[in-house]
């Protein structure tokens, strides 16, 4: 395979470029790299430069965020490769991994709540006939606001 022709496929992208060919509105690339998620360089004209790898990092953000990884997470996850690097397959591995117990939890909560909807909201408390049951005396106040039972952080 020979070199990529420059006029079609130029090393560095602008903002438009980027927005373009990953998808995301130009607002989020500028957001992403307000979060440190993504680097831009300015050029002699003062405006944004991205190198073409700028793309597999934007996939990889949109894919976290899609399935409900927090952007502080994904930045720090990202930060953690070597000279932060874009990821490659086997990073991309190690980062799924990571996030793996995180969406584990999302999970199990979400069953809860699906599980438990229709009878009770999780002891915040909407039904004083119901909740004698699951929180008598209204002990679960004592531990702080909100549904206790359904998001115990």
């Amino acid at each position: 395979m020979g070199r990529l022709d420059p006029k079609r496929f130029p090393r560095e992208l602008s903002v438009g470029e980027v927005a373009a060919r990953s998808g995301v509105a130009v607002s989020a690339i500028h957001f992403y790299e307000s979060k440190g998620l993504i680097a831009s360089r300015r050029n002699a004209g003062n405006q944004r430069r991205y190198a073409r790898d700028v793309l597999r990092r934007v996939a990889i953000i949109k894919v976290a965020q899609r399935t409900g990884i927090s952007l502080a997470s994904i930045r720090e996850a990202l930060s953690a490769l070597p000279d932060e690097r874009t990821p490659t397959a086997a990073d991309w591995r190690t980062l799924s991994a990571r996030w793996r117990g995180e969406l584990d939890d999302r999970i199990a909560r979400l069953t809860r709540l699906r599980d438990q909807l229709d009878g009770c909201i999780g002891c915040g408390c909407l039904s004083m006939e119901a909740c004698p049951l699951r929180n008598p005396w209204d002990e679960l106040s004592e531990q702080g606001p909100g549904p206790r039972l359904l998001d115990p952080e």
